[in-house]
């Protein structure tokens, strides 16, 4: 089979490029009791509230954006990868490790560069304040919903983070595998697939098959090496997102920023290849002229609604995804005893192993409505 024309091409090179440059677009208590007094169980029993595990947090925090790689431990014994901060502020780029921020990401860590000082919330970086209130050196006021808003100004962050390291991970792990079955391909010429290869172009005889020329017709060639780049990055991020341990667990496809740069990578392919009737069929429906005032903002809406759905239909399935089996392992800590593990563990691996299927299923979900709308774009008047 040859597919050499497609990992040779320019839009393979593109596509590449896009992907690099997208990729830049995450208490301990002493008690010392001499007598037992009711002041004291009162005392005792508000510590052991606040010592429960609080399972919102602990779920949020684990598919939450870092500035760390987490590999084990806590506190003195924490050991990861402390990814660089790069900040573009008032006074121009200033960068230091994450490391300096003490693994604190409550604003009570103040780090002083330049000039300037940084403090992280909740895996965001602002400006610190100058005095600290109630140990925070942010300032916050209290939202509709009783949530705490920062009021403290931010700098830019362009930081490598968990995520942003995982998408680098992923795009050279992706290059190193296809340019060696292009160069298969092109050694191999006419004979049969072996290797990498072999493993390969089944998938990618899939794609082109069962995605592209359906949807795409006999222009489908122009717009596979784009398909395959979507297809295997969000699949091999999907699969490396339900590993526990390093280099794996970062939920990267299940970060709407993501899923909204590859919506919009979507967009602009199918806009920018438009043909007169897509364009006809938007500015002048097939309605009586009255109608126009109507159907045209209606079009217009459906444009902008097609990449919204590619978005939020990755992000949730993903982040679902995560949320239940997190949610699993933390019935142990809710109902506070050990004979619930079992059962837990139990549905834990039944979703783990459902979660293996859906990690393909999305990528070909989006991949297939991206050809789809690429195609209705393209698509010639009959």
């Amino acid at each position: 089979m040859e597919f050499s024309h497609i990992f040779n091409s320019r839009g393979a090179r593109i596509i590449a490029f896009i992907a690099l440059l997208f990729s830049f677009s995450t208490s301990s208590a002493e008690n010392d009791v001499a007598q037992v007094s009711s002041v004291e169980v009162e005392s005792h029993e508000e510590l052991e509230k606040e010592n429960k595990l609080d399972i919102n947090s602990f779920i949020l925090h684990h598919i939450a954006d870092a500035h760390e790689f987490h590999f084990f431990g806590k506190g003195e014994g924490w050991k990861g990868i402390y990814f660089p901060i790069i900040l573009f502020t008032e006074q121009g780029l200033v960068t230091f490790s994450a490391k300096e921020f003490q693994l604190d990401n409550e604003g009570a860590v103040v780090v002083e560069k330049g000039g300037q000082r940084f403090v992280r919330y909740h895996n965001k970086i602002y400006y610190a304040s100058d005095e600290a209130d109630h140990g925070s050196f942010l300032s916050m006021t209290t939202g509709d919903k009783g949530e705490h808003i920062v009021t403290n100004a931010k700098p830019w962050d362009f930081s490598i983070t968990k995520n942003v390291f995982t998408i680098l991970l992923s795009v050279v792990a992706l290059c190193v595998i296809f340019i060696s079955v292009a160069n298969s391909y092109k050694k191999r010429e006419g004979k049969a697939p072996k290797g990498l290869q072999s493993l390969l172009e089944p998938i990618i005889i899939f794609v082109r098959d069962d995605i592209a020329r359906p949807n795409l017709g006999y222009k489908y060639e122009r717009f596979m090496p784009y398909l395959l780049t979507v297809f295997f990055f969000i699949w091999f991020n999907n699969m490396l997102g339900l590993v526990p341990f390093f280099p794996g667990g970062a939920n990267v496809t299940g970060n709407i920023a993501v899923t909204m740069v590859l919506a919009c990578i979507t967009l602009i392919i199918t806009l920018f290849n438009g043909n007169k009737y897509y364009w006809g069929h938007i500015f002048r429906p097939n309605v009586p002229w009255w109608l126009y005032p109507l159907m045209i903002p209606v079009e217009i809406i459906g444009v902008f609604t097609k990449p919204i759905a590619l978005m939020i239909r990755l992000f949730a399935n993903i982040t679902a995804g995560h949320i239940l089996v997190l949610a699993l392992i933390s019935l142990i800590f809710v109902f506070e005893s050990v004979a619930v593990a079992p059962a837990s563990i139990l549905f834990v691996l039944f979703i783990s192993l459902i979660e293996l299927l859906v990690a393909f299923i999305q990528a070909f979900i989006f991949t297939i409505l991206s050809a789809l709308f690429i195609g209705m774009a393209i698509e010639e008047h009959h």
